[in-house]
């Protein structure tokens, strides 16, 4: 199976790989395959609004994303008026009705999940193992190192490893 390599090949201290059948094993993939892909995207945010860039202007009548830039992800969140996000949450669930919905479901035996939300087509090329694997790697540090910096915004001290930065 695609993501189970060397030095902890076949780690599944819960046996998660054997509860239920294979449809089963199918969601669970795609759950990681989708949640992979999100922190990928919200690492790379994280990192981007660290530097100090983001979008000009305002989000609405009286937010900037000047102001959302500086506050710690949880505050920014909250500060987001209620229409955006609903907003994202809308977005959100179009990209996973789409998803859902296109051709044989994984759960069937289909292929897993791909990222079809336009303008972005991702789906014209079928990756093979390998790349599957190196896909699912990142994404697995991607979902370690957003986290740890969500942890250390909000509680400093909490990741060793990041004392000593502020990213707000």
């Amino acid at each position: 199976m695609a993501g189970s390599v060397a030095p902890i090949k076949s780690f599944d201290p819960l046996g998660l790989a054997t509860l239920g059948s294979e449809s089963t094993l199918a969601w669970f993939r795609a759950a990681e395959l989708k949640h992979s892909r999100v922190a990928m995207v919200a690492f790379t945010g994280f990192c981007v609004n660290a530097a100090g860039i983001h979008f000009p202007g305002m989000l609405s009548h009286d937010v900037s994303f000047e102001s959302l830039a500086s506050m710690k992800p949880l505050d920014a969140w909250n500060a987001v008026p209620e229409g955006g996000r609903m907003q994202i949450y809308a977005t959100i669930l179009l990209a996973e009705l789409i998803t859902e919905a296109k051709g044989v479901h994984y759960t069937k035996g289909g292929p897993l999940p791909t990222i079809v939300f336009p303008p972005i087509d991702f789906s014209s090329k079928t990756p093979d193992k390998t790349m599957q694997t190196k896909e699912l790697q990142n994404g697995r540090l991607a979902m370690i190192g957003i986290m740890s910096f969500i942890a250390q915004a909000n509680f400093p001290g909490s990741v060793p490893a990041l004392d000593g930065y502020s990213f707000f």
